[in-house]
């Protein structure tokens, strides 16, 4: 693993294609450090899959949040039904409101993870 992750990264001299830090330091002796198989562009379209993939799956859980409280399907469930106390709390507004307020923060986060990502060049 690179001790520093803003060293750039340059192909070894065996040519064996793998790639090895090219600044000078610890992390580059070749017998301490291993090398990072890596390309850079699978790992930039990796990083691009896994912001998406954040944010879609932030968007889907926050607007199941968001509706799913206020749906009869929210409290009659038979998961519920053989528990009417937990029925009744969870189809309290308090507990509804949570729900759909967290729902809304999940919305939030994962729109704020997109909108703030930004690719090194």
């Amino acid at each position: 693993m690179i001790s520093d992750p803003n060293l750039p990264l340059a192909p070894d001299s065996a040519g064996s294609g793998e790639l090895t830090p090219s600044a000078g330091g610890p992390a580059s002796s070749a017998s301490t450090a291993p090398s990072v198989h890596l390309h850079p562009v699978l790992h930039l379209w990796l990083r691009r899959a896994s912001v998406l993939l954040f944010v879609f799956l932030c968007a889907t859980v926050g607007v199941m949040l968001v509706i799913l409280p206020w749906r009869p399907e929210w409290t009659d469930n038979h998961l519920l039904m053989p528990f009417p106390a937990v029925r009744t709390i969870v189809g309290s507004g308090f507990v509804r409101g949570v729900c759909t307020g967290l729902g809304l923060l999940n919305i939030w986060i994962g729109f704020w993870e997109a909108i703030q990502y930004r690719e090194e060049e």
